[in-house]
């Protein structure tokens, strides 16, 4: 142990400590150096900030981070990630991946898994990518129809303020008060009258159907046929009346339309009325009642 100087204990120590150093960088970027992993590459065309050592999730469970971001500055929009993913996860052919923003400004992929049972990407393939805006990007389209609200807004805002400011607004508030009491009144009034009133009514509507049903059943029993044979009846006997009175061959016919026969009973009334004023005048005249005979004139 004499051989082991003070340099070399130095020395030894300054490893331990650059390893400690690196293995403790790695541990805070998320990089577990003892476990297993594959890597992957991912084409982009704008990696909308994405960083080393950033999160890679599948299905919402994070399975890998970012190990490099490589720019080839010749060709535009050609930018290649590196990612490390557990050695357990599979990819199969046809997956991709995206990119998402949330509110923050924080930037993680995502791996979309394609249905493909039978083929997977080997370690080392690279994958389409794309980005997804998310939430930002629609807030982002909604700016320009945003800020076309604002005026209208303001103007908005300005009116409710003049609004506020009439004076009539307490008056008609209080109108509204007392338009909700007297409605108030009327609903107790319009519930005491269902209650005590629609009742009555309603047992006076049902023995009215009640007499309407009677009243048909009567009106079942009636034999309109023998009664329209009745009328039928009557109306032939009125018609054969007025037929006699219009004829000549009868008395009540002769009576209303020879005007000598009229004239003859009329002269005949009229003697006989005469006649009855002289008996009265003179009854001696035409009476001769004795109790002993009668004497000769």
């Amino acid at each position: 142990m004499k051989y082991i100087t003070k340099e070399v204990r130095i020395g030894a120590a300054g490893i331990v400590a650059l390893c400690i150093l690196v293995f403790g960088i790695n541990f805070l970027k998320g990089i577990n150096m003892f476990k297993p992993s594959s890597y992957f590459y991912i084409k982009f065309s704008n990696v909308n900030g994405l960083a080393n050592a950033s999160p890679v999730y599948a299905d919402g469970v994070r399975v890998g981070i970012v190990r490099e971001i490589s720019y080839n500055y010749e060709i535009p929009n050609n930018i290649i990630v590196e990612i490390e993913v557990d050695t357990d996860l599979r990819i199969p052919k046809g997956s991709s991946a995206e990119l998402e923003s949330d509110f923050m400004g924080n930037t993680r992929m995502n791996i979309l898994l394609a249905n493909n049972p039978r083929e997977k990407y080997a370690v080392g393939d690279t994958l389409q990518g794309s980005v997804n805006g998310g939430m930002m990007e629609n807030v982002a389209a909604l700016m320009p129809e945003i800020t076309k609200m604002i005026p209208k807004m303001d103007s908005i805002l300005s009116s409710l303020n003049a609004l506020l400011a009439d004076q009539s607004i307490p008056a008609t508030l209080n109108h509204i008060e007392k338009t909700t009491a007297n409605l108030e009144i009327t609903s107790g009034q319009l519930k005491s009258f269902m209650k005590n009133d629609i009742p009555q009514i309603t047992g006076k509507l049902n023995t009215i159907g009640d007499n309407f049903i009677v009243m048909s059943e009567k009106l079942k029993q009636i034999d309109y046929a023998a009664m329209v044979n009745e009328i039928d009846q009557t109306l032939a006997n009125v018609k054969e009346l007025t037929e006699k009175m219009n004829s000549n061959n009868n008395t009540i016919g002769l009576l209303f339309n020879d005007p000598q026969l009229y004239n003859n009973l009329n002269a005949t009334a009229i003697n006989a009325a005469s006649l009855l004023e002289n008996v009265k005048e003179q009854p001696k005249r035409y009476v001769h009642f004795s109790l002993f005979g009668r004497k000769d004139k």
